[in-house]
């Protein structure tokens, strides 16, 4: 594909569009997608964008404790991964993590009462947007710390490498990681010692605010270095969830069946600012028009009809979804706060803290 970040001296930022691919019926990479598939994933981009529109909403009310940053057009991502996924793989991912929890199966509830700091949420409302974690569907944390949760991955896919388990860690990561140590010393350390574990960067384009091509040395922050570590370049289109399922399945095998650990950039673009404090006006309206039309959801419903799926079956999933929404909203704000009695657990392995008085 394309590489829609060309390269500039800082200062002379040029707008970051979108990858000039074709995206009728005729020329779908990975073809053989089957229909159930297909749906599933048009039904998780749905899941995906209305929980996350309405995560914007409850924030706008003032009931989403602390900020948030939104998937809000990156969806096509974790989507396409969470479908490849087995079902005792490992996921690591960002403070925009929302998506990804949501992907590997975690149900919407939990996930919302925790925005909301409510007792009922995924953790009991103590982590909240930022934090998002659970072990029981292979989510093994969201990281607020730039790059640190790389070094992490490797630990997990080491876990799994000793144990013969077969399983695989994914660890997602914006553009801004790529220019962290973590981001080096992890793909180094994962080379060497052959571990099973998916590296992909999201690349949206921005570090928060600052363009990513205005700092880095390569047009292709991620893919651009992988052959320093032996790792094949691997650069895709972030919003093309077909391409993203079908780019997942091939690294998970890879990683899976011993062939160490595999590194994609997945190029894509955020609707909103950086959190929702950041309006985001440091981006131009003709950057941000041509992303808009190049929205994943929208590419693959355009996509679904062209193969014959009807036009009303895709609007049973699209109003399902809403009803399943609305449902969790109610039942997030129904939550009550979290007791003061819990403040103290879940801090050392036992559960409290006595045991080192």
């Amino acid at each position: 594909m394309s590489n829609p970040l060309a390269r500039h001296r800082y200062g002379e930022h040029a707008a970051v569009l979108p990858p000039a691919v074709d995206t009728t019926v005729t020329t779908v990479p990975g073809g053989d997608v089957p229909d159930e598939i297909r749906l599933a994933l048009y039904r998780r981009l749905e899941e995906l964008r209305q929980f996350e529109k309405r995560a914007y909403d409850l924030f706008m009310q003032q009931l989403v404790k602390g900020t948030s940053h939104l998937s809000l057009g990156m969806e096509a991502i974790s989507a396409g991964f969470g479908a490849a996924m087995r079902a005792d793989d490992y996921t690591l991912a960002t403070y925009r993590g929302h998506a990804h929890t949501l992907s590997r199966g975690v149900p919407m509830t939990p996930v919302l009462a925790e925005l909301l700091g409510r007792g009922n949420g995924l953790m009991a409302g103590k982590g909240g947007s930022m934090h998002l974690t659970s072990i029981e569907h292979g989510v093994l944390g969201c990281y607020a710390i730039i790059g640190a949760h790389l070094c992490v991955a490797n630990g997990a896919a080491w876990s799994a490498k000793i144990r013969k388990s077969g399983q695989v860690t994914v660890c997602f990561f914006g553009d801004g990681t790529t220019n962290i140590g973590a981001f080096h010393e992890a793909l180094n350390y994962a080379a060497v010692f052959s571990l099973p574990v998916v590296f992909v960067c999201e690349n949206n384009g921005y570090m928060e605010y600052t363009p990513i091509g205005d700092i880095t040395a390569v047009p292709r922050p991620a893919a651009d270095r992988a052959a320093a570590y032996g790792l094949e370049p691997i650069c895709v289109d972030g919003n093309d969830v077909d391409v993203m399922y079908q780019t997942a399945r091939a690294a998970l095998q890879h990683a899976r069946e011993g062939g160490g650990p595999v590194l994609v950039e997945a190029i894509t673009y955020r609707h909103g600012g950086h959190s929702r404090a950041d309006p985001g006006k440091y981006r131009s309206s003709a950057e941000v028009a041509a992303w808009m039309d190049y929205d994943p959801l929208t590419i693959y419903r355009r996509r679904l009809l062209q193969l014959g799926i009807p036009d009303d079956e895709l609007d049973r999933i699209r109003d399902a979804v809403r009803a399943n929404v609305d449902l969790a909203t109610e039942e997030a704000k129904a939550g009550p706060l979290p007791d003061l009695s819990s403040a103290m657990t879940d801090l050392w392995a036992d559960g409290g803290s006595e045991w080192r008085n």
